[in-house]
């Protein structure tokens, strides 16, 4: 299986973030935190330091990916949108038919880069606005094709879990949720 990777801006939130790398992994999908500066440590919006696996490469580093995640969070998803290796990444993994994930007030960065025009998504309120030409939903997580998009915090496991049951089948996620509970 390829690999995803969740990308960590100063301001990212970490529940959104965190809940995505642990019940990825725990299906069994490689996933790698990358920052999207030079630097590996990352503090969340509430102030909890994230040590990332990688920071931001080449964008050619994530053609092949499985999943681009991005984690909501403010500033994080400002800093993701002003990070333009991630957005030519974005752009060009979504125009190949490939999955891409946002939450939160990241659906944004995706609806600026004209990535959900003609689609349906949800975001977190306040946010809709930013999603050019989309349908808005409101909806705790919205698959559309390969874009999938959520509202928020206490969606973070349904968010998570649904990438793992497209990747992986309903199976698997049914599997990972009994796991944790759900």
């Amino acid at each position: 299986m390829k690999k995803s990777y969740v990308f960590l801006a100063e301001g990212f939130e970490e529940i959104e973030a965190l809940a995505v790398v642990d019940i990825l992994r725990r299906a069994g999908m490689p996933v790698e935190t990358v920052s999207v500066t030079a630097e590996n440590v990352v503090a969340g919006a509430h102030g909890v330091p994230v040590v990332a696996d990688s920071c931001i490469g080449d964008e050619s580093l994530y053609v092949d990916a499985e999943w681009l995640v991005l984690p909501g969070g403010m500033p994080g998803m400002t800093n993701l949108a002003a990070c333009r290796t991630l957005c030519n990444a974005l752009k060009a993994h979504a125009e190949a038919g490939k999955h891409t994930a946002a939450i939160c007030a990241s659906p944004s960065v995706l609806g600026k880069l004209g990535l959900l025009a003609g689609r349906k998504a949800t975001c977190y309120p306040g946010f809709e606005a930013n999603l050019t030409e989309a349908s808005v939903t409101g909806e705790r997580c919205t698959i559309d094709g390969n874009i999938t998009t959520a509202n928020g915090p206490s969606s973070a496991v349904i968010f998570a879990l649904s990438l793992v049951e497209q990747s992986m089948g309903e199976k698997v996620a049914q599997e990972v949720a009994a796991g944790m509970l759900l």
